[in-house]
């Protein structure tokens, strides 16, 4: 068999097929907690069955006032040029030199890599994945104020199933607010159930779609139609608290964030964990994989789980 063919052939038993001719929606085929629950677990009973039904769970007042300033001080080092970053890892805001996000956070800071091993947040990703995990993805977001731009809904694994070759959906997200998130300041919004369908959406990957989908996202994102019934049947949540409030969602959950018009910016510190035997492969819907900084492709490193302070 020629390599073309077994291509041909590993796309077509793509259980989640995407960038087609049309839009379609099709059952999830994966679990979503993979760890049979235990009185041991990085979280309680009833909030892993809250996360399986609902693709998301909002955990307050785990993280000490001290290590919350802490991280805080950190991103603020970095957005403001205190810090020697990689380049390419910085993405402006569309129109304007604002940062708009800063990849590679372990990389390019201790106390965030420190954070991204934390029991807190890594135990809880290797826990609802059942599997070591690595670090898919890192970054940090900003949204400043009066200026701050929306992000359209989307699932993360459209996208990394696309464009970076993620076989299956074994992968969580985690956000650490590092401001206050309120209702008025753009805050990530999420659809309670909607990672138990998937939308594969239509329209072929552009070459180089990255280039412009992490400033403005118009490829790989469900029609208004599905997008209506989403929310109809679902519902939208919004993920607001203080600072030092971690949000977890499935990959697969429809999620996305308004613009902030307010004089409040809001920023949080974000991880995706990936489970090692869900290591990437050739993308399925895309000419070329996407750059390193927005995929950890090749072996991956586990994640050595730490537990204690931050700092």
């Amino acid at each position: 068999m020629t390599a073309m063919s077994k291509e041909r052939d590993r796309r077509r038993q793509d259980p989640y097929p995407s960038r087609l001719p049309e839009e379609h929606w099709l059952p999830r085929q994966d679990r979503v907690v993979w760890s049979q629950w235990r009185p041991d677990a990085p979280l309680t009973a009833q909030q892993a069955d809250q996360f399986d039904r609902d693709g998301f769970l909002i955990l307050k007042d785990i993280f000490t006032a001290e290590e919350v300033e802490a991280l805080k001080a950190e991103s603020a080092a970095m957005r403001n040029g205190e810090r020697d970053l990689m380049d390419g890892s910085v993405i402006t805001e569309p129109g304007s030199d604002e940062v708009r996000t800063i990849f590679k956070l372990p990389e390019q800071s201790s106390l965030f890599n420190r954070l991204a091993s934390d029991r807190r947040v890594a135990g809880i990703a290797r826990f609802l994945l059942g599997d070591e995990v690595y670090i898919h993805q890192s970054r940090l977001n900003y949204k400043p104020g009066f200026t701050g731009k929306e992000f359209y809904w989307h699932s993360d694994f459209e996208t990394w199933h696309a464009e970076d070759g993620m076989p299956r959906m074994r992968a969580v997200s985690a956000s650490l607010l590092l401001t206050d998130n309120d209702a008025m300041n753009g805050p990530l919004m999420l659809m309670p159930g909607s990672h138990k369908q998937f939308i594969a959406c239509a329209g072929e990957t552009p070459d180089d779609n990255h280039k412009s989908s992490l400033k403005k996202q118009e490829v790989g994102v469900p029609s208004h139609e599905a997008l209506g019934k989403l929310a109809s049947e679902h519902g939208i949540t919004a993920a607001t608290g203080k600072a030092g409030t971690l949000v977890l969602f499935d990959c697969n959950t429809i999620h996305g964030s308004n613009g902030n018009i307010t004089p409040f910016p809001r920023s949080n510190a974000f991880f995706v964990f990936n489970a090692v035997s869900n290591r990437l492969e050739e993308p399925y819907g895309a000419k070329k994989a996407r750059p390193d900084f927005l995929a950890e492709r090749g072996d991956p490193t586990p994640v050595e789980i730490k537990t204690g302070k931050l700092a």
